[in-house]
């Protein structure tokens, strides 16, 4: 039994070279399509990972504000503020005496020297105080923790900030 020399290589199961350099085709623009969707994927885990660490840093310091003591005088034990009160929108609050009770930390140490973190406290006794709630036994804190963000193309320009902001009412003890 001769088999013709041509069909002797080739069973029908087999590819040809035209197959082969379509299916390697296919597969390279499948390559290069995964390629430029690279960056941006690690662009949203580095995004993901900077407001996660702000939020966390927010609310450690939101913790810190919390177990500040602010009371009124009882009896003969005197009225304590160490929780404070921000004179302004771009100043830290100040407490008894006028000291500094929880100053801007810009930036804050190693490990998060690329973020910055600020505490303002109001009163809501004054204007329309906080949110509708007028009372002279409320305060309205506000940690915000602003970092530098990512792009898809590496770090954005120093002007552009991001932040994370938490807020929180303290009532006096």
């Amino acid at each position: 039994m001769n088999t013709p020399q041509h069909t002797r290589w080739r069973s029908p199961a087999a590819f040809t070279m035209i197959e082969i350099l379509i299916a390697v085709a296919i597969i390279g623009v499948g390559l290069v399509a995964l390629s430029s969707a690279i960056p941006i994927a690690a662009y949203g885990i580095q995004e993901g990972n900077q407001l996660s660490t702000a939020t966390f840093l927010a609310n450690q310091r939101l913790e810190q504000v919390r177990n500040a003591e602010w009371r009124a005088a009882q009896g003969v034990a005197p009225a304590v503020d160490t929780l404070g009160l921000s004179p302004s929108d771009t100043a830290a609050p100040a407490g008894d005496g006028d000291l500094i009770t929880f100053p801007d930390e810009i930036p804050l140490e190693a490990p998060f020297g690329g973020y910055t973190r600020t505490v303002r406290i109001a009163g809501c006794d004054e204007g329309g105080g906080c949110g509708g709630i007028v009372s002279p036994d409320l305060r309205q804190v506000t940690v915000t923790v602003t970092y530098q963000p990512m792009t898809g193309i590496g770090v954005a320009a120093p002007t552009a900030t991001k932040s994370a902001i938490v807020t929180m009412y303290i009532a006096r003890r």
